[in-house]
This record gives C-alpha cells, sequence and structure tokens, in this order.
C-alpha cells in the first residue's frame, strides 16, 4: 500500500522560547523583535545630557583668538623638489650630492651627514632655496637639504587601505573612513587651538574625545540601541581614563618636558602648559581602543542573546564577561606593544644605560609613556564589565513581535502561548493528521 505523501509542514508545540530562537535563526539576531521603549528611554536620558554637555562645553571653550604660528622660512627663502642625480664618492667629505633644481639645472643640495648614506640617484628631495652672495658680491642660490619627498607612497598605501577597507566592509568601511576624516577635522579645528591657547586640559581631552564619539559610533554603526549601550560605556571609560590621568601626571610629577619637540614648543606656544598637552594626549591615545572593545563588547552581548533569548540579564552578563576577559587580556598587551613600538629608539637607548632598571623606568621619557600605557589600560579594564551590564540590561528588556503560526489546511494552530498553556489542545489538533501521515 502506497504511503500517503508528508504535508510540507507539520506543527509541532513549541515553548515560547522555541519559538523565538526560530526566529532569529531565519531572520538574524534581534529579527522580529524591538527594544522596550522604557528602555530606550533611559538610555536617552543617559546620552541626552551628556550631549548637551559636550555641545556646551565646546561653545565656553572654542578658540576665540588667532592661534600662533611657526615661521620655517628664512626672509627671501622658499621651498622646492629636486631629483638627486648622482652621490659621488667626495659626497661624505664635502657633504652635497648633485641634483637638477626646478628650472632643470643640475645644482648642488648640502646635506647633513646623517642623511648622507640614505640618499641615493633618483631620490626626490625637499630643499630650502637660501639667496646667498659671494666674496665678489655676485648672488646666487644654495639648496639644502630638508627631507624626503614621502607624499607618492604614503598616498599609495591610503588608497589601498581605503580600498580594502570599503571591500571587505562594504558601507560600513565608506562610514569608517568618513568617521576617520571627522576626527581629524575635530582635533584640527577644536583640540589643538584650544590647547594652543591655554585652555584647561581636563574639559578640553573631555570634549573632544565624547564628541567624535558620537559621531563616529552612530556615523559607523548607525542608530540603535546596541550602539547607545556602546557609547554609553565608551562615555563611562572616557572618564575614568580623563580623571586618572589628570591624577597621575601630577601625582607622578611628569611635566611633559622631555625631548626638543616639547621645548620648541614651549618656545613659540608660550600659552601652551605642556602638562595639558601630555594629559590630552594620554586620552586621545586609548580612544581608539576604548571606541573596539565597547562596541565589540556590545555587539557580543546582542549575539549572545539572540542564540538564547530567554537566557536571564545575570547570565547574559557571566557569559559576556568571558568574552570581556578574553578582550581585556588580548588590549593590555596590544596597547603596551603600540607605545613599545613608537618609543623603540628611546628603549634602545634605555637598554644601553647603566642606571639600575627602577631608576630608568621612572625616568621623564620612560615614566610619560608607562603612565600612558597603564591610564588607557585601566580605562579599558574599567569600559568593558560597564559596557557588558548595560548591554546585558538593554537587550533583555526586548518585547517580542508575535511570530507568525505556519497555515496547514484545515488544522488550527494555536500560538506559542497556547502551546505552553494547553498543550491537550495541540495534541487534538494534530493527531487525525498524524493518523493520515502514519496509515
Amino acid at each position: 500500500m502506497p504511503t500517503p505523501s508528508r504535508p510540507a509542514a507539520v506543527p509541532t508545540a513549541q515553548s515560547p522560547g522555541q519559538a523565538h530562537a526560530h526566529a532569529h535563526a531565519h531572520g538574524g539576531a534581534g529579527a522580529g523583535v524591538r527594544v522596550d521603549g522604557r528602555v530606550r528611554a533611559v538610555l536617552a536620558a543617559v546620552l541626552a545630557p551628556a550631549l548637551a554637555l559636550t555641545l556646551l562645553g565646546a561653545w565656553l571653550l572654542w578658540p576665540d583668538a588667532e592661534q600662533p604660528t611657526l615661521t620655517t622660512l628664512a626672509p627671501g627663502s622658499s621651498y622646492a623638489r629636486v631629483e638627486v642625480l648622482a652621490v659621488g664618492p667626495a659626497a661624505a667629505a664635502e657633504g652635497q650630492v648633485s641634483a637638477r633644481s626646478p628650472d632643470g639645472e643640475t645644482t648642488a643640495v648640502l646635506v647633513p651627514p646623517e642623511q648622507l648614506p640614505e640618499i641615493e640617484p633618483g631620490d626626490v628631495l625637499v630643499v630650502m632655496r637660501l639667496p646667498v652672495t659671494d666674496a665678489d658680491g655676485a648672488a646666487s642660490t644654495a639648496h639644502v637639504f630638508v627631507d624626503f619627498v614621502r607624499g607618492p607612497p604614503m598616498a599609495v598605501l591610503a588608497a589601498v587601505f581605503a580600498v580594502l577597507v570599503v571591500a571587505v566592509a562594504r558601507w560600513r568601511g565608506v562610514a569608517a573612513i568618513a568617521g576617520l576624516g571627522v576626527s581629524l577635522v575635530g582635533i584640527g579645528a577644536f583640540m589643538l587651538p584650544a590647547l594652543l591657547q591655554g585652555r584647561p586640559a581636563v574639559p578640553v581631552a573631555l570634549v573632544t574625545a565624547t564628541g567624535l564619539m558620537f559621531v563616529l559610533l552612530y556615523l559607523a554603526h548607525g542608530f540603535s540601541a546596541r550602539t547607545s549601550t556602546a557609547l554609553v560605556g565608551t562615555l563611562g571609560g572616557l572618564v575614568a581614563t580623563s580623571a586618572l590621568a589628570a591624577w597621575a601626571t601630577g601625582a607622578a610629577q611628569l611635566t611633559g618636558l622631555v625631548g626638543q619637540d616639547s621645548l620648541d614648543l614651549q618656545h613659540y606656544a608660550p600659552l601652551v602648559t605642556l602638562r595639558d598637552v601630555l594629559l590630552c594626549g594620554i586620552v586621545l591615545a586609548g580612544l581608539g581602543v576604548l571606541n573596539d572593545v565597547t562596541i565589540t563588547q556590545a555587539s557580543a552581548v546582542w549575539e549572545l542573546h539572540a542564540g538564547a533569548p530567554t537566557m536571564s540579564r545575570a547570565e547574559l552578563f557571566r557569559r559576556g564577561m568571558r568574552i570581556g576577559r578574553d578582550h581585556i587580556a588580548s588590549t593590555v598587551y596590544t596597547v603596551a606593544f603600540a607605545y613599545l613600538g613608537a618609543s623603540l629608539p628611546l628603549i634602545l637607548l634605555v637598554s644601553m644605560s647603566d642606571r639600575p632598571l627602577l631608576a630608568s623606568l621612572t625616568s621623564g621619557e620612560i615614566a610619560e609613556e608607562v603612565v600612558r600605557t597603564l591610564v588607557g589600560s585601566i580605562g579599558l579594564v574599567l569600559a568593558i564589565p560597564l559596557t557588558t551590564a548595560v548591554a546585558a540590561v538593554v537587550v533583555s528588556a526586548r518585547r517580542s513581535v508575535p511570530v507568525a503560526a505556519v497555515a496547514v489546511p484545515g488544522v488550527d494552530v494555536p500560538g506559542p502561548a497556547a502551546a505552553q498553556t494547553d498543550p491537550a489542545a495541540v495534541s487534538r489538533d494534530i493527531g487525525p493528521l498524524r493518523g493520515d501521515v502514519d496509515g
């Protein structure tokens, strides 16, 4: 006797959690649900005052005078590009190389001895053209080495980076690159002029970092409760980092007076406080990594909830923190290695010193990097549990949108709630259908 064909869909009794999880499996994380309106109101109540304070701070701290300028050209001089034609054997003794000047003539370029080994024929150099007068009173032009022309290879790297980001991340990559441009504009238009005019460091650092985070997170990740959750965690980490940086720079007596650049800055911009510059640098240095760990942590909690919608807030927090601990472990040495790489010449000098290791670590140059690393890492460690806790509360407050029942001709399938409260009704409804299939 031939067996009847099985119907296309046979309803089975499911618990509300199973039906909810089934909807997630087909619709992706968060499909068929929305964040409770009360949770949105709480997030808005936290973020709206923060945004208002940021805008107020920007208005109060906005630079209102011309910033000091640094003139690098002597009277009558100008910059030009020349192409190296030859580096003769006498170059080291004479301190000059042969190059083609902008007007097509061959000229000698004076080069510092430490740069001579790096110059090869075909290199393009930036030189300063200086008017000079010889002993006979004849006027001529001297060409002095300033730097190498690095624009073309750097432009190639930037183009490759942008293409790869857009190819892999698509529209989010476009938004991230746009956000990077906004960050550079914000720093150049507000933070740098404010510091040059002597504005207080902590408010300048907080206003700059908070304003950038509002723009960058929503631009790159969209307006959503998940992004707002990450922003809350980021702002908490920023406040902690700024407070720690302000305390540490004073308690450790970090003056910022290390290196020739700091001394030059103090000379040309007398209103600048180098300790304030150091403090703002500490906050900015940890900003990118802080943003990364908070958005990743919020996404992890969202995905945990998508896989198990009935999981409690406490369990969401515990499982989210398991991921967060991995973030902490990897991010701490990521930050440390980034600072070590940037300060490698200084570290090499310290390794050659005959001073005790502790004395070297607490010297001005090294102490700044140590404090920068520790303060940034503490801010990251504090931001992860804060973000995880807020995410667990927000995502578990979702309200389910009713899942449509599967239609089977001649059978009334109850919704998930009915299936849970009256399983006998489901058995009665599908009994005849089961008999047809089995028979």
